[in-house]
């Protein structure tokens, strides 16, 4: 998922506004950055974390909030075979998900783990947690999941109807597991992007033409 170099940036002050007045730009991202498919901000950092998508080199950029590079990390054991989206835990770990499938033949998928410990260093271990689809699932295509509760909530990029895959926060290799499935209304109901609130009631998911769709968590239905 191509994140716009402007876009970035507005959606990060979306977030951090507690008052929805107008939005200031604050910087652009550099140019060296070809393809940035995801970005996460991380407690007790001021550091933007973003990632670049399949084919690009697998560092973990921190970014300070005028766009300038200050933070290469080159993560050992890990390979950006289609790197979708990242998302961060409550300690300041970072998972990456290196997941997209465009053209359906992957079996296997990776989310990569980087301990907050080692986001000081140059290089950093990628720990591996491997997974694959339940038997008899079709080939799936996913750019968005975030961690809830110690699991990792996925959703696949597919018209209309949405499925929702769980995977443990868990180096090692696990089979995903079918959650539900969602339909939304509209044109362009790809998935590329989700989050969820910190209570844990509301999901928020993002299409490629940046419309939000919010999802109510009822009694658990897409995440216990």
């Amino acid at each position: 998922m191509l994140i716009p170099k402007r876009l970035i940036f507005i959606l990060l002050i979306t977030i951090a506004c507690t008052s929805f007045g107008k939005l200031e730009l604050l910087g652009d991202l550099p140019n060296s950055l070809k393809e940035v498919s995801a970005s996460e901000k991380i407690p007790n950092s001021n550091l933007i974390w973003v990632i670049e998508d399949s084919g690009n080199e697998n560092i973990l950029y921190g970014l300070e909030t005028t766009g300038e590079i200050s933070k290469y990390i080159t993560l050992n054991e890990a390979k950006n075979i289609d790197w979708e989206d990242i998302t961060a835990d409550e300690y300041g770990n970072i998972y990456i998900g290196d997941f997209g499938n465009n053209n359906k033949k992957r079996t296997y998928f990776q989310i990569y783990k980087v301990y907050n410990k080692e986001l000081e260093n140059s290089t950093a271990k990628a720990h591996t947690i491997q997974f694959t689809l339940p038997a008899d699932t079709k080939p799936k295509d996913f750019e968005a999941f975030f961690i809830h509760k110690d699991i990792f909530y996925l959703f696949s990029k597919e018209h209309k109807i949405f499925s929702v895959f769980t995977v443990p926060n868990a180096v090692g290799t696990h089979t995903a597991t079918y959650i539900s499935s969602l339909e939304l209304e509209g044109k362009d109901t790809r998935v590329t992007s989700a989050d969820i609130s910190f209570n844990g009631n509301s999901i928020v998911l993002l299409n490629h033409k940046r419309e939000q769709f919010y999802v109510k968590n009822h009694v658990g239905v897409l995440i216990s």
